[in-house]
């Protein structure tokens, strides 16, 4: 499996980038000490935002509002508005079941599970229904090159339920960020002024509280090459094509944070280390044990710093005993090249 890997150090400074269901900062117990988490999906989320900003060849988009957008689609065939909506909704209904309670109660039309689809499948759909006129024959007459506008769905995939030949294995491979170092949670008192309040007055408008941590990071992110760009996915791409989505998606990794809270804490930074390696063969192995012992800051040198050393040291240890690198064709890091360079450079050897 030719593979692509992106090995990330970054600082985010205090924030609270990903809640659990008690609005509290995530974390996890690794090297038997408590460190911050973010998840996978909590950061895929930002990355698929802020790829469809890089490329328009990222368009998909993950909804149960999909009834009025195959209707969109059959009434601009040419189909008057009331066999547009049957029509919209026997597709729908043959992709994810129609959730009929939502519209009896609120008048919404939509599914009952999130469906991930682009504007070329809707299209799709809706010229395969008007010739077969029945939901369930349109899905069967799309095929997977529909979706050469939806890079993200072949990155991250899709599954669904009613039909398996829409399910989609995603290429990625994402860890949930960890930190390189021990992490306790704290806690923010506020206050807010009630400025209309008369002068005699004392005391604060309101009062509350919220969790925050800050932590040096270690994500990991892999790209199977050959699934991507083989004949169920985006093999119907140019190659101009291809290098866009190529680098739509690591830029985006490298650039992307959750935004909780990015008014009031912002967590936006840039990554101060990054290895990225293309192989030729094996599985993606990331790097994390190199922080199963927490780093610490200690003898004049900073947890990024540390953080730094022990990841060249895992990588180094890994490619000795284990021969990682005889199957590597590129190994590149910033911030020995520039962000530009960088991506050029991986690219290179990927395609």
């Amino acid at each position: 499996m030719k593979h692509l890997e992106l090995h990330i150090l970054q600082t985010v400074p205090v924030s609270c980038l990903n809640r659990d269901d008690m609005n509290s900062p995530k974390t996890a117990i690794f090297g038997g000490v408590q460190r911050a988490r973010v998840s996978s999906q909590s950061w895929k989320r930002a990355i698929r935002e802020c790829a469809k900003e890089q490329s328009p060849l990222f368009s998909g988009q993950r909804s149960r509002l999909i009834v009025d957008p195959l209707k969109d689609a059959l009434m601009n065939l040419g189909m008057n508005e009331d066999d547009a909506m049957t029509g919209a909704k026997s597709i729908a209904d043959a992709l994810a079941k129609l959730d009929t309670d939502a519209e009896k109660k609120k008048g919404v039309r939509q599914v009952k599970t999130l469906y991930f689809t682009s504007p070329g499948e809707i299209q799709a759909l809706a010229e395969a229904y008007q010739k077969e006129n029945d939901g369930k024959k349109a899905l069967k007459a799309v095929s997977a090159d529909i979706l050469k506008d939806a890079a993200d769905i072949s990155i991250f995939g899709r599954m669904v339920a009613s039909d398996h030949s829409l399910t989609l294995e995603g290429a990625s491979m994402f860890s949930h960020a960890l930190s390189t170092h021990k992490v306790d949670n704290e806690i923010d008192f506020f206050s807010a002024v009630d400025e209309l309040q008369s002068s005699d007055e004392s005391g604060a408008g309101m009062t509350g509280t919220l969790e925050f941590n800050s932590a040096t990071y270690y994500r990991f992110a892999a790209l199977n090459l050959d699934l991507l760009f083989g004949d169920s996915h985006l093999a119907a791409l140019s190659a101009d094509e291809k290098k866009d989505v190529l680098t739509a998606f690591i830029r985006s990794v490298l650039e992307a944070v959750p935004n909780a809270r990015k008014n009031s804490m912002n967590g936006f930074t840039r990554p101060s280390y990054v290895v990225g390696v293309v192989r030729t063969k094996g599985h993606p192995v990331q790097l994390v044990n190199a922080f199963e012992k927490p780093v610490r800051a200690w003898n004049g040198k900073s947890i990024m710093e540390q953080s730094i050393e022990a990841l060249d040291k895992e990588a180094e240890n890994l490619n000795t005993t284990w021969k990682l690198a005889t199957d590597e064709t590129c190994r590149v890091k910033i911030p020995e090249t520039n962000v530009d360079d960088f991506i050029k450079e991986l690219i290179s050897h990927a395609i």
